[in-house]
């Protein structure tokens, strides 16, 4: 039944891997998308492989993360930058860094587990260096260690972090633990020349979806494209609209309860750095307070990606909201809709630019020297339900035919497709033999020459630097050189580790 037609409104991370996982399966899918290009919404820098950022979700969201975050590596190998995380408690958190242990020992213990299972989940190396403390003595020999320009070990890595960290306000163990990071700029290139290629992806781009009614079982949907109106008729509807997926639920009637929460990471460059190669480094805190987690991503020539979890960086007061009894889309208020279509003022972007560096500099006191590097990168972010902690979502089915997808972490996004496989298996769209086929031949042909072009694009489209598209580490295992195919990068990967 290769003929039925499947609608997905949304091309972010959720609805481009629908369409490229349903239409690989031989299903012709239309792709409508409301901006210009895709995964133009909420930024992701982090892989999550175990949730170590989030001290406050369950063991059980972990694992979940840690498994999910394995597959989508897989997937999407061209997205990541392979350089570890360093965690810090500063002297000011309320916990200590031994109350990280438990969970990272359970983490350690899944993920040689899931390799016991399948060899080429080793995509993060080899599971007893998984994660690896540093007690007090062991930064102090490291501290006699120089700089390399291209870490390729724990040590070396550790090295570049602690020469800038004030030592005097941390406590010990500091931890490295290998979550990865991800670029969201490549995933939108090498997706946009995957989709190229697929003859049974029709994508509409800078497209709005003004109604839609169901009649005999077929969703009638009117979209307007270029101030043009259309009307067409679909088999299957997939609402994969992020933020606005409450919007989507008013139009098909149903209800849902939900919240949508605004944040945004702000773009730093510290010239005097651009040569080094840096970890990313979390400070925790308590969210929401001052002293809110603070996140320092790092991209080549000298740019990092900062988070602070306080009201005056990355959250704000009243940029939480939830649905309502009358509509299942959650209201932002007017200003912060006006930051999503329109852009920022540029006195609140130097403002809160220099908020989350002075947060930054007050466990890396150097990196005072910072200065704006871009503007920021924002969206707001669904969560479905009433926990604002809740980190693992993916998918429902409120309706026949009419599958939402409401993924909080991007990792998400394939058990999202493989439970709508199911459905479709269901009603006999699929054979339920396609349920967990990750073939994903159709992204191996990408040349990683094309995809770097097409990735500095992409950013400079969208006014960031050309920098924000690369990646500084492709293989820590053995320092490969990331070019050509994708897919031999990958099982060089898997036989390394």
């Amino acid at each position: 039944m290769s003929h039925k037609k499947i609608a997905i409104v949304g091309a972010g991370v959720a609805g481009t891997t629908a369409a490229l996982y349903l239409s690989q399966l031989g299903l012709n899918v239309t792709l409508f998308e409301k901006k210009e290009s895709i995964s133009s919404g909420p930024p992701y820098c982090h892989l999550h492989a175990g949730g170590n950022l989030y001290r406050e979700i369950s063991d059980e969201q972990c694992v979940t993360l840690l498994k999910q975050s394995i597959d989508f590596a897989k997937y999407y190998p061209f997205i990541l930058d392979y350089r570890p995380t360093v965690i810090v408690l500063p002297k000011s958190d309320k916990n200590t860094p031994d109350a990280l242990l438990p969970r990272l020992k359970l983490l350690q213990r899944e993920y040689q587990t899931l390799i016991e299972e399948d060899s080429t989940n080793a995509v993060l190396g080899k599971s007893e260096a998984y994660y690896k403390l540093y007690e007090k003595e062991d930064v102090e020999r490291l501290l006699t260690v120089g700089l390399v320009k291209k870490p390729t070990s724990h040590d070396e890595w550790m090295v570049s972090a602690i020469k800038h960290i004030d030592l005097e306000n941390v406590q010990y163990p500091i931890v490295l633990v290998q979550e990865y990071g991800m670029n969201l700029f490549r995933f939108g290139a090498g997706t946009q020349l995957a989709i190229e290629q697929m003859k049974n992806i029709d994508f509409h781009t800078s497209t709005t979806v003004e109604k839609i009614d169901q009649t005999n079982h077929q969703w009638n949907i009117a979209y307007n494209k270029h101030n043009v109106s259309k009307n067409e008729h679909f088999d299957y509807l997939i609402n994969a609209s992020g933020f606005k997926t409450g919007s989507i639920d008013d139009m098909v009637g149903v209800t849902s309860q939900k919240m949508v929460e605004f944040k945004a990471s702000y773009i730093s460059q510290w010239k005097s750095k651009s040569e080094l190669i840096f970890p990313e480094i979390i400070f925790h805190g308590e969210r929401g307070t001052p002293q809110g987690m603070a996140q320092f991503t790092p991209y080549p020539g000298g740019y990092f990606q900062l988070h602070g979890m306080t009201n005056d960086i990355t959250l704000y007061e009243d940029g939480l909201v939830t649905s309502t009894d009358t509509s299942a889309q959650p209201r932002l208020k007017n200003h912060f809709i006006q930051k999503l279509d329109e852009g920022w003022e540029e006195s609140h972007v130097e403002q809160r630019t220099q908020n989350a560096i002075e947060h930054v500099a007050q466990f890396m006191p150097e990196f005072c020297e910072a200065s704006v590097g871009a503007f920021p990168l924002f969206g707001a972010q669904q969560i479905p339900g009433d926990d604002p902690t809740l980190r693992v979502a993916e998918v429902s089915f409120p309706k026949a035919r009419y599958a939402r997808c409401e993924i909080v972490k991007v990792s998400s996004s394939l058990d999202m497709v493989d439970a709508i496989v199911s459905d479709l298996s269901q009603l006999g769209y699929l054979d339920v033999a396609c349920k967990g086929s990750r073939n994903r031949s159709h992204l191996d042909y990408i040349q990683e020459d094309k995809l770097n072009i097409y990735a500095q694009s992409l950013a400079r489209s969208r006014n960031y630097p050309s920098d924000l598209a690369n990646i500084n580490v492709p293989n820590p295992n053995d320092n490969l050189i990331f070019k050509i195919n994708h897919h031999q990068l990958t099982n060089r990967l898997y036989e390394s580790a």
